[in-house]
């Protein structure tokens, strides 16, 4: 018990160490990726007036035909070039990238390369 709460309380110390770097302006959001064992969802936030400006997720009803698993790279570029897509749409093309407690690395990389080659800039 003691194991996962020190586990816990490290991820969070890590989310908080990126965090504290990254603010969300109206004219640079941050594009905030969580990643579970199953699913990956990414969100462009604007943390001075409060607000999700767009997201994507891999729980989404109108993607369940086109990702079988939503834990992998596919899943993840696809969740990237929907995010970078939505972004556009609500007038963003430059964003600041928040990786949260988790490495850029497997398919937190994936979605940020799909994201770029959708036209986002960071």
């Amino acid at each position: 018990m003691e194991h996962n709460k020190a586990l816990g309380r490290q991820r969070q110390r890590r989310k908080f160490r990126v965090r504290k770097r990254l603010k969300g302006t109206p004219e640079r959001p941050r594009l905030s990726v969580n990643r579970s064992l199953q699913n990956i969802t990414a969100q462009v936030v604007d943390d001075t007036a409060g607000r999700t400006i767009a997201s994507a997720s891999t729980l989404e009803k109108s993607l369940a035909g086109s990702i079988k698993y939503g834990g992998n790279k596919t899943a993840a570029e696809a969740i990237g070039k929907i995010i970078a897509e939505r972004a556009k749409q609500a007038g963003v093309t430059k964003v600041r990238f928040d990786r949260g407690a988790c490495k850029y690395h497997g398919r937190v990389a994936a979605l940020a390369d799909a994201a770029r080659a959708g036209g986002l800039e960071f």
